[in-house]
Formats: structure tokens, sequence, C-alpha cells
């Protein structure tokens, strides 16, 4: 019984917390109704035997305890009930099979990113919720403390509980003023499973889903330059994956992969739509994403990496979307096409990092190149005290021995 629930969680948990918040406009306490419902079909699938569809049957249990919930809640005075439900169920309104957005998760998210919360919040509990990231992931994706996540999740929460904003689908004029966290929620749950080359973490089948999404978003919004911008990113990134682990299982950095294993079909439906994007004549911080992944792709062909051109590219990005997590990337091209000693320098002038086992990894890879072996161990020291994933701390612990010997 317990593989059958676990199974149903996994393939139904988030639509049955998204129609339970629909139905509450409260995401605690749909939470709470779930982890009751799925309390009571350990007892009673035990005793009786799983149902036919363990998903309704986990909705209909977690409706009723809600319910219950409520009822308790209001003996207390520490609940004001909703306006009376409507004929038609929430969760026939968000999982309806004739939406304007034809896919399930791309709903939710759309309705996740509701433009009364601010743009971070929006993303953070997107990610949250619908792609069940943990607030401690969520935290290291943000460069914040997880306190300050937990608080701004939780604050998102209550705005929409307090402010009674509808969980609901939006129709398609309602889509651009959500695009901008749509686009940053997929990217940011493509980026937590790409950080993982062996897909050992619990983010790894967001990969599959963020490219199986942004192409869905590619039909819908074929006009909109950014979309096809990520659509093409995540394409170029994926392209690389045959790459990414050697043997024994250790990552392979980029710079030294075999382009040989990259994966052509993938970068030639990326150049299309990044094409496509181009021709829209509307250049965003997704397109310059993408076509730095794609000077990247050209080394397949050339043999050669083209790192004053993807510096510039930094640089242009940075205009357009400043952040710490940019600027390393270029301090780190700086130190491929104009030396480590440049690279060191703009990495260096670089502050807040410190918690961020990439920037370590990076300052650890220049010092190794300027001969500064004993700093450049301590660096890399310093990067896996903080880096979890198998694949990458192998990588590191490999480049320290090597320094060490």
């Amino acid at each position: 019984m317990d593989a059958i629930l676990d199974r149903a969680v996994r393939e139904a948990g988030d639509r049955l917390r998204a129609a339970l918040a629909a139905r509450f406009r409260d995401f605690d306490l749909a939470e709470e109704a779930l982890a009751l419902a799925c309390q009571a079909a350990v007892e009673t699938w035990g005793r009786d035997g799983a149902p036919r569809d363990p998903a309704a049957w986990l909705y209909a249990a977690a409706r009723r305890r809600g319910l219950d919930l409520i009822r308790r809640a209001r003996t207390r005075n520490a609940y004001r009930p909703d306006p009376p439900e409507p004929v038609a169920t929430p969760e026939e309104v968000v999982i309806a099979a004739f939406e304007p957005i034809p896919d399930e998760r791309l709903r939710l998210i759309f309705a996740c990113c509701h433009p009364a919360l601010a743009v971070e919040a929006r993303i953070a509990l997107t990610l949250k919720v619908i792609c069940g990231l943990s607030t401690e992931r969520l935290a290291r994706a943000f460069l914040v403390s997880e306190t300050a996540m937990l608080q701004r999740i939780t604050r998102a929460k209550a705005k929409i509980r307090d402010a009674r904003i509808p969980f609901e689908v939006p129709g398609p004029e309602a889509w651009g003023e959500r695009l901008e966290a749509v686009l940053a929620a997929l990217e940011i749950a493509y980026a937590q499973a790409y950080e993982d080359a062996a897909g050992a973490s619990d983010a790894a089948g967001l990969a599959e889903e963020t490219l199986r999404l942004s192409g869905v978003l590619v039909t819908l919004l074929p006009d909109e330059p950014e979309v096809l911008g990520l659509a093409a990113l995540i394409r170029l990134a994926e392209a690389r994956r045959p790459a990414r682990l050697d043997a024994d299982g250790v990552m392979i950095p980029l710079t030294e992969q075999d382009p040989a294993l990259w994966r052509a079909d993938k970068i030639a439906e990326a150049a299309q739509v990044l094409n496509a994007a181009a021709s829209l004549g509307r250049t965003g911080p997704y397109q310059l994403l993408a076509a730095i992944h794609g000077a990247h792709a050209t080394r397949r062909e050339t043999g050669v990496t083209p790192w004053a051109d993807i510096a510039a590219l930094y640089e242009a990005l940075m205009m357009l979307r400043p952040s710490p997590v940019v600027a390393l990337n270029q301090a780190v091209a700086l130190g491929e096409a104009q030396g480590a000693a440049v690279g060191l320098q703009a990495l260096e002038r670089l502050e807040g990092l410190e918690g961020f086992a990439p920037w370590h990894a990076a300052r650890g890879h220049l010092l190794a190149e300027l001969g500064r072996a004993p700093e450049a161990v301590a660096a890399l020291a310093a990067a896996l005290e903080l880096i979890e994933t198998p694949a990458e701390r192998r990588f590191l612990e490999r480049r320290r021995a090597a320094l060490q010997a």
C-alpha cells in the first residue's frame, strides 16, 4: 500500500495541492489537508485495499479534512469563511480538459504567478508549490538565507489568503503580465536540475519537464522572443548532457567535455528557435543566455571556444539583467579570454558570494592556473563545504588531490 500511495502523491500531488488551494485559497491549509488525507490512506488502504483511483480518493479525503479544519477554526473565530462554493468544483476548473493552456502543470504555473504578488514571491511560490523544490534549495537558488526564503513564501501564501486572490487559470489576455515570472520559474527549475550532473537530486526530473514545458510555451506564444530564447537555452544545455559525466560518474566541466558527444539534434533545434527569436527584433536576457550557450556549441564544429565573444555577451547580459551569478560567469569568461589574472581580479571584486559554491570553485580554478596551489586547494575545500551533489563533489575532490600531489 505504501508504494501505491507514494506513486499517487508523486504523480498527482502537485495537481491535488493546486486544486485544494483553489478551493480553500490557503496553501498551508491545502498542504495540511493533503497530509491528513495521506495519513488516512495508510490506515484505510491497509485495511480495505487501495481504491481504483487513488488520486481521486486522496482529493475527496483531503477536501473533507480541509472542511473539518475550517469548521474547527470557525469555532475559535480564527478563520474567515470563503463565499459559498460555486457549482463547478475548483478541481474541475483547474484540471479541466478544455483550457487555453493545454498542459496541466503549465496551467498551474500561470495560476501561481498572480500579478498581485511581487515577482520574486511569485517565482518562489511556484517553485515551492508546483515544482516541489525545498525551501533550502530555493534559498540557494536566490542567494538568500533559508529563513528569508521561508518568510518570502509564507508572506506570499498569506497575501493570497488574506486578499482573497483567486487561484485560477488566466485567459490569454492575462498571460503577458505573468510571463516574466513564468519564464523565471522555469529557468530556475531547470538550473536546479542541471547543477546535478548525475541526476541524483530530488530536482533531477525537472530537466526533462522544463524542456517539455518550454516547448509548450513556444507553441502557445511563438511571437514572444524571450519564450523562444528560454526554449533555445534549455535545448542547448540539454544537448551537452551525454558528455557531462565520465566513466566513473565524475562531473566533466564544460571546457573539458568531448563535443562529439553533444547532441546535434538539440543544437540544431535550438538554433532554429533562436533564429526565430532574432527575427522578431526584440533582444532580451534569455536570448543572450541562449547565445552564450550557442557560442559554446560552436566548439563542436570549430574545435575552439570563442571566449572573447562569450565575455562580450555576458557584459551585455549584465546591462540587461545584472546579478552576482552573471558577474561570476563573466569573470570566468574573462579569465579564459584574457588570462587567469584578469579573471581572478574580476572574481574577487564580487561581493556576497562567499556562501556560493561556484564562486569558490571558479576561484580555485583561476588560482591553480596562476600556480598558486595552496590557495587553490583552500578554495576548493571551501567549495566542497557547500556542495552536496555527488558528481560535482567527486570532481572537486579529484582536482584538490591533483593540486596536493
